[in-house]
């Protein structure tokens, strides 16, 4: 290449210098031959730059700006866009993501179109490292009791999920994770539809807690009816969204046994209500 920039005169010699320096920044050196065509084809600037952006190694390098131009997004410019990766990739080297996983440009491309802003990788990436550096035991055997190892930061880097499911999901181990420390088991289903509701950590250890001081009642009176028990996942329904048919046919049961203990007059009964059904 050297041989063939000797015949460029003094201002087209720094012409290409200037752009191939460029496009060495951008990664796309190889198209310095390119470079060498347009400058002895007497194009200029502008013309050079259009004709660069029309190759197949521009449009590999610079692909979520196609992506942004058919959505209807404003197309970044290689400044713009290189300094985005860069703080893409400041973020996951910052939050001590491996070497080899989300740092190529590629890696970018996704996040470039659809308009994810660094600083909402950034929330993704803290939401996981916060939920690791809590290090509840419960809430993060939870996590990797519904979801496969690795998801702490795939879900919080994952494009096609928006933000507020992110939330979800931790949220959704931190509740499963309370109902354990009281000794209760929910379903990933139930987890992340208290999730969805809002329910906060303080509100799932107490809400937890009062079902499992009541759960031993209302199951051994469902038994003397002979009927189905209460699982954790119905009265977590009736304790959080106060699920109506949960709550009647504990109301039923207790009158039940209100009824079966008021006729015998007491004597040779004991009454196993020790709440009223429903006032979890």
């Amino acid at each position: 290449m050297a041989d063939a920039t000797a015949a460029l005169s003094g201002p087209d010699k720094n012409a290409y210098n200037a752009v191939l320096d460029m496009l060495t920044e951008f990664g796309l050196q190889s198209l310095a031959p390119h470079i060498l065509g347009y400058i002895k084809n007497g194009y200029d600037s502008s013309t050079i730059s259009y004709e660069l952006q029309q190759t197949k190694e521009w449009k590999t390098r610079f692909a979520a700006n196609e992506i942004r131009a058919k959505q209807g997004l404003s197309v970044l410019s290689p400044q713009e866009y290189i300094q985005t990766e860069r703080s893409y990739r400041q973020i996951m080297q910052n939050a001590g993501v491996p070497a080899g996983f989300y740092d190529q440009s590629s890696d970018f491309t996704d996040f470039l179109a659809k308009d994810i802003s660094p600083q909402e990788i950034n929330d993704r990436v803290k939401a996981a490292t916060d939920f690791v550096n809590r290090a509840d035991p419960q809430e993060l055997a939870q996590m990797k009791k519904f979801y496969t190892t690795g998801d702490l930061i795939a879900f919080a880097l994952d494009p096609n999920r928006a933000q507020p499911l992110v939330g979800k999901d931790f949220q959704a181990a931190t509740i499963a994770g309370q109902a354990a420390k009281q000794g209760a088991t929910i379903d990933q289903g139930m987890a992340e539809q208290l999730a969805g509701d809002g329910i906060t950590r303080d509100q799932a250890s107490q809400g937890f807690g009062m079902i499992a001081a009541e759960q031993p009642n209302a199951n051994k009176l469902a038994a003397v009816y002979g009927q189905d028990g209460f699982t954790t996942n119905d009265l977590a329904k009736e304790t959080f969204e106060a699920n109506s048919d949960v709550a009647q046919r504990r109301r039923k049961l207790a009158s039940q046994e209100r009824a079966n203990f008021q006729g015998s007059g007491g004597v040779g009964q004991t009454s196993i209500v020790s709440t009223q059904g429903g006032s979890l």
